[in-house]
């Protein structure tokens, strides 16, 4: 059976999947690849089924060895990939001979890349699922040195493109649609003109959880305690300091704290890509209307 062995992992790595469904009530989060788009383009790219485990690879610095010849696709944050020493293409259609060592460098822009292997990572699924929660400590380990990842049954058709068109990343500012509620009327006015005109930075606390925002603080408008209730990844929750925090893929399954607004499902994949340092705009999203009925006399 062909198999990844880790010899380097950066900052941090973790094999993540399409997530687990349906166990928020048991107080279980989804988790799951952070940028989602990343993580299905590189499965599209190796002809995996959608779902297939994958590793999530925080500010690069992966380095691995195939054991037996393996297909891979690294998509995500660009940054410097090569293969055996020489340089290697994104978004692309790689094979790695028996023991051909691939590496990922520190990306130019943006915070996660995603290695996907034709077949998927085999790892034991735990509730459905292969992710590594960071916050619940659900799923496989953190990969470490040493780690020797084996690699499921290919699937029968063979990848269709050998190049996917390279998506532009944003750079040191970037711009989140956000619809408000559920408790926008916990704030003052000037707070939610304050979060959609202001601008924010992602500051060094930020992980697969969350992200703590620094900037102007939101002013409350109602004092007293919020009962716990259900959250959402994109959420906004604003503690008593007025910073907001921008929950991420491994966020709680239910906060206490208000959330003033929520980033749309489009976008989620711009905030996980947001590394510290980079600033943040958030606008409000257009609603769509419903077409006039015309009425024929």
């Amino acid at each position: 059976m062909a198999a990844l062995e880790v010899v380097e992992t950066g900052v941090l790595t973790t094999v993540q999947d399409a997530g687990r469904v349906g166990y928020a009530s048991l107080g279980v989060g989804r988790s799951g690849a952070a940028d989602a788009v990343s993580y299905a383009l590189a499965n599209r790219l190796v002809a995996n089924p959608p779902g297939a485990a994958a590793l999530e690879v925080t500010l690069g610095g992966l380095r691995l060895r195939a054991r037996g010849a393996v297909t891979v696709a690294v998509t995500g944050a660009p940054g410097p990939l090569s293969v055996d020493g020489r340089a290697a293409a994104m978004n692309s259609v790689l094979h790695l001979r028996d023991g051909a060592e691939l590496r990922m460098g520190t990306p130019e822009r943006g915070l996660r890349g995603y290695l996907a292997v034709r077949g998927g990572i085999d790892v034991p699924p735990v509730l459905g699922s292969r992710s590594t929660d960071t916050l619940a400590g659900l799923g496989p380990a953190r990969v470490a040195p040493g780690s020797v990842l084996p690699v499921g049954q290919p699937p029968p058709q063979w990848p269709t493109v050998d190049l996917a068109p390279d998506t532009p990343f944003p750079g040191d500012e970037v711009e989140l649609r956000v619809t408000l509620g559920p408790r926008d009327d916990w704030f003052t006015a000037d707070a939610v003109h304050t979060l959609l005109t202001g601008g924010y930075v992602v500051s060094g606390r930020t992980d697969r959880v969350g992200a703590r925002l620094l900037g102007p603080p939101l002013e409350r408008a109602r004092p007293g305690e919020l009962p716990s209730e259900g959250t959402v990844p994109g959420a906004l929750q604003i503690p008593h300091d007025g910073d907001p925090v921008l929950f991420l893929a491994d966020h709680p399954v239910t906060g206490g704290y208000p959330v003033i607004a929520v980033v749309v499902s489009a976008d989620l994949r711009w905030a996980a890509q947001a590394r510290p340092g980079t600033r943040l705009r958030f606008r409000l999203a257009r609603r769509s209307r419903p077409a006039p009925v015309r009425v024929t006399p």
